[in-house]
């Protein structure tokens, strides 16, 4: 007869990768999708589909509106399940902010391995999940589960936008500054809270940044010289970099100098400390970005910080240098105080090079 276990296992420990880390890497997903025999059907007003890989669909619902509608959903980043169900709604909901949406509603994504877990730990996602919800302000309203050899948590997010506020990731500027909303270093504290070797200032800052809504982003959509939005999430500061130079054809430059870190990532990565996602995410994109100051093997570590999948990670933020002023402090007003201006989109190709 089967139960459930005296002693509950370690979230971590029952899936084989933990937050954006999961993601399938974008090279081997560029080719899967890639493999589709059928061609895509036109809708006029499906204004936003998966052609620049952007956060979320958008569909026109009317002449001034239109509905987003986005899909995230992961296994454990930490061991807490509270933790667990704040960290992944709070992720699945940044795609909805990131396009200047106001969230409306969500469902929740739930498959557990229902005989391994506690009924009560898996509880504890779902209240984890749905207090996210209540400090965005939208019901939880419904959603599907299924009992799974890993635990998995996640949302469908549902939100409204105006289509002349409409953000995406492929509408950046040549001479824009981009501005980063959170600091880096989440999957690197993460492969160090699974090794066991993470104090617990370290889980604080980790927790913290992966719980904060990425609420300016409906605000900064307001805001006509703000160009183009994303935010960091599985693929790295570089592969979601690289995304809006490919989408607006230009090169976007940053500097590693002026890059804002969780505490104590730089001395975890310089340890080795890393996710195995860093280095699938390099294989998948690595060729279209170049080093400035520092050759590709001299600046490992600073590779595998680049490169770290960032679950629930800041926004990214195209915009007119004149205006970076105000989006510093649209990002302040809201909570972030480490955003700060990372680089810049220049004319030249669709690569990322890196000042480090």
């Amino acid at each position: 007869m089967t139960s459930q276990a005296a002693t509950p296992p370690r979230l971590t420990s029952l899936s084989h990768g933990g937050g954006c880390g999961c993601k399938i890497a974008p090279g081997v997903l560029s080719s899967l999708l890639a493999q589709s025999s059928l061609p895509p059907m036109p809708f006029a007003d499906l204004l936003v589909g998966s052609e620049t890989a952007d956060d979320a669909a958008v569909y026109r619902i009317n002449e001034r509106q239109a509905i987003v509608a986005t899909t995230d959903f992961f296994m454990p980043i930490v061991d807490d399940p509270h933790d667990f169900g704040r960290i992944a709604a709070t992720n699945a909901l940044s795609d909805l902010y990131a396009m200047g949406a106001q969230p409306l509603m969500a469902l929740a994504i739930v498959g557990m391995p229902i005989n391994v877990l506690p009924h009560a730990t898996i509880a504890k996602i779902l209240e984890g999940g749905e207090s996210v919800c209540r400090e965005a302000g939208i019901p939880l309203a419904g959603g599907h589960s299924i009992d799974s050899v890993e635990p998995i948590y996640g949302l469908v997010g549902i939100g409204i936008v105006e289509i002349a506020q409409l953000k995406r990731n492929a509408t950046a500027c040549a001479n824009d500054v981009l501005v980063l909303g959170k600091p880096l270093g989440v999957g690197i504290l993460s492969a160090a809270l699974k090794k066991e070797v993470l104090d617990a200032a370290g889980y604080a800052a980790m927790i913290a940044a992966t719980t904060q809504l990425n609420r300016p982003g409906t605000a900064l959509a307001m805001l006509p010289q703000v160009h183009a939005m994303t935010d960091v999430t599985g693929f790295g500061l570089l592969g979601h970099t690289l995304e809006l130079a490919r989408g607006a054809g230009l090169t976007a430059q940053i500097d590693a100098a002026a890059l804002p870190w969780l505490p104590g990532v730089q001395a975890l990565a310089a340890r080795g400390i890393v996710t195995g996602a860093s280095g699938r995410n390099w294989a998948s994109y690595g060729a279209q970005v170049r080093w400035e100051g520092a050759d590709a093997e001299g600046a490992a570590p600073l590779r595998a910080l680049l490169t770290d999948p960032q679950t629930s990670g800041g926004l990214l933020v195209a915009c007119a240098p004149e205006a970076a002023a105000n989006v510093l402090k649209t990002f302040a007003d809201g909570g972030f105080a480490q955003a700060a201006v990372i680089g810049r989109m220049v004319q030249g190709p669709a690569e990322v090079r890196v000042r480090a």
